[in-house]
């Protein structure tokens, strides 16, 4: 009997100087620099990440790019998919409760989405935090998860859109409010 097995290389994508790129959790940065340099005994080419919006500068190796999540920027399709996700339905097991238990098991769920930083993953934390918001107050560990996830979209969205930011914060607003499914009492 032969066996025969396949192996699957995945490559680590290849990006360039001066082009954005998404850092999953922190945001879009500009690949400011390729450079070199020696880590113990080794030579190592890294990514020099300027982030647009912090005054933060993050050396990645470009051998390590696709396991830290390094993407490009997303596209208009998957931004379309963004409003599309913020006016379809909240998923009523993440709303039903609002123990301390089912917050702790939330906010693992959504500390994990953000990690990946798809923007529908990220929409999908925005539009249960808004749901959650319509209903109760949020708690301060919820208010900061929604101005992160917030602050990601607007910041990629912009980007894609060459769009004002504040447009793109009252365009997520706006679409989250006008959702029919959010709509209740508090």
């Amino acid at each position: 009997m032969r066996v025969s097995f396949i192996l699957i290389i995945k490559e680590s994508p290849v990006f360039n100087s001066q082009e954005n790129v998404v850092y999953p959790g922190h945001g879009v940065a500009r690949i400011s620099r390729i450079i070199e340099r020696s880590v113990g005994g080794v030579l190592t080419t890294f990514y020099e990440l300027s982030f647009l919006h912090k005054d933060v500068t993050v050396l990645v190796p470009t051998e390590n790019a696709l396991s830290v999540g390094l993407r490009c920027l997303s596209t208009q399709e998957n931004v379309a998919l963004v409003f599309c996700t913020l006016s379809g339905p909240v998923q009523q097991e993440r709303t039903a409760e609002f123990s301390v238990s089912s917050w702790n098991k939330r906010n693992k769920s959504y500390q994990l989405k953000l990690r990946t930083g798809s923007l529908h993953e990220l929409s999908e934390i925005y539009r249960d935090l808004r749901a959650i918001e319509v209903r109760k107050p949020l708690s301060f560990g919820e208010k900061n998860l929604l101005q992160q996830a917030e602050a990601l979209l607007v910041e990629e969205i912009s980007l894609i859109e060459n769009k004002n930011q504040d447009l793109i914060v009252e365009q997520l607003r706006y679409t989250c409010r006008q959702n029919k499914n959010m709509q209740g009492e508090r």
